[in-house]
């Protein structure tokens, strides 16, 4: 992607704090994401998570390093200079990988909630990749309120349960009931096919429809980005995923060899920027 993105999709990125882009990932890579999504499933990580009683819905994270396509996604696909482009960033560093399954017929719901407050990361060139494997039709799309990117952190809120984070106290405002006056908003959604993404911002708050139920399976990897103003950040309770072995000062730069750079622009300082090794 060394043209970059139309114009009309960077501005759109920056006024919604999401996008569409349409066939970014080929056949092959999907092919072996889901592979490793099965191989995940049977083999979870320390952070995997069941949502509902009926084990209808799961996650798992930071296992790049165990399976080579998220390791791929991550630095080998086009998703490092598009994400760069979009935040306006000369450098991307990886994040995180999420894997996310919905099973058919599924009713679980994903609370509306925005990433950044869950992590310990703060800036504003940070964002979040998600990048279904099966086709989702519009009654299993995630829903995103334009614009809400540029508002306040909001408490972290739990999956199992859609309660706020407990220790986090008063540190954030909540994140409000979007579904009672979903008029009041702007939400913006698009049905999506195996190797489409969304790009969002880290504070872009989203969720999937009220009273939505999976039809068909809903597998999805979702990465995570960190660019040029990424900082750590200390929470007032547990971050997710925990990460512990970041041990920087509140403020520091986000550069650590466990967060490998994934893309730098042409002509960019590497001040700062180890390699991708």
């Amino acid at each position: 992607m060394t043209a970059g993105p139309d114009p009309a999709l960077v501005e759109a990125y920056r006024r919604d704090g999401v996008v569409v882009v349409r066939g970014v990932l080929e056949v092959e890579l999907l092919d072996e994401l889901a592979a490793a999504v099965e191989a995940n499933r049977l083999d979870p990580g320390p952070d995997a998570c069941v949502y509902d009683p009926d084990a209808t819905f799961w996650d798992d994270y930071c296992n790049w390093e165990r399976f080579d396509a998220y390791r791929r996604l991550a630095l080998e696909s086009p998703l490092p200079a598009l994400v760069g482009q979009l935040m306006g960033s000369t450098t991307v560093r990886f994040f995180h990988e999420h894997v996310l399954v919905k099973e058919a017929g599924s009713a679980a719901r994903t609370p509306w909630h925005h990433d950044q407050p869950y992590y310990c990361v703060d800036g504003d060139q940070l964002c979040s990749v998600w990048a279904p494997l099966d086709p989702v039709g519009p009654e299993a799309a995630l829903e995103f309120v334009a614009g809400s990117h540029t508002g306040p952190l909001r408490l972290p809120r739990r999956f199992v349960d859609h309660a706020d984070y407990d220790s986090y106290g008063d540190a954030f405002p909540p994140v409000p009931d979007i579904d009672a006056d979903r008029d009041r908003h702007r939400i913006l959604s698009w049905a999506t096919e195996p190797g489409d993404v969304l790009v969002f911002h880290m504070r872009t708050l989203h969720s999937t429809p009220p009273a939505a139920t999976t039809a068909r399976r809903r597998r999805a990897v979702a990465t995570r980005w960190l660019g040029d103003d990424a900082v750590f950040a200390r929470r007032p309770g547990p971050t997710s995923p925990p990460m512990t072995w970041l041990t920087l000062e509140p403020g520091a730069p986000l550069v650590h060899p466990r967060l490998p750079a994934a893309w730098r622009a042409p002509g960019a300082d590497d001040a700062g920027v180890t390699s991708v090794a």
